[in-house]
């Protein structure tokens, strides 16, 4: 089980150790076993081509997702691609900390490997749902370790 964390440009990811720590227990309490997880923090035009040579969409996004497993096969392989400018232009918009939001995309990436969809209006509720739940846990862990 490994997690990696890459990078284009020089990114500020906070608490990283506890971090890697949650991620694990996310895909435990969602009973997945994790092989190797890579995140690949880029920027907008990065994440645009991979959009359009991948998934043939032609805009900007967040957040994409590759199961590079089978879909039925445990354990989970994957890869997370985030743009970091979209995250900073969301944390604005949303009038959340930066921090905030990437630990968000963080998690909206891992949910897609657990098996969750955002297409339908249902689905997107039961997936924000889900990260707002992990958001909330992680923040808590976080703070218990400040005090």
């Amino acid at each position: 089980m490994a997690i990696y964390f890459h990078f284009q440009k020089p990114t500020i990811l906070p608490n990283r150790k506890l971090l890697r720590s949650f991620i694990f227990k996310i895909f435990e309490y969602e009973n997945r076993t994790l092989a190797q997880l890579e995140y690949v923090f880029c920027d907008n035009d990065f994440l645009l081509n991979i959009n359009q040579t991948f998934l043939k969409h032609d805009y900007f996004t967040d957040v994409i997702t590759f199961n590079l497993a089978d879909l039925d096969s445990l354990p989970i392989k994957g890869e997370i691609y985030i743009s970091v400018e979209m995250v900073k232009q969301n944390s604005l918009h949303f009038r959340v900390s930066f921090a905030q939001e990437l630990y968000r995309v963080i998690f909206h990436g891992i949910l897609h490997l657990c098996g969750y969809d955002d297409k339908k209006p249902q689905d997107k509720l039961l997936i924000k749902n889900k990260e707002n739940f992990y958001l909330a846990a992680f923040l808590d862990s976080i703070n218990a370790i400040t005090f």
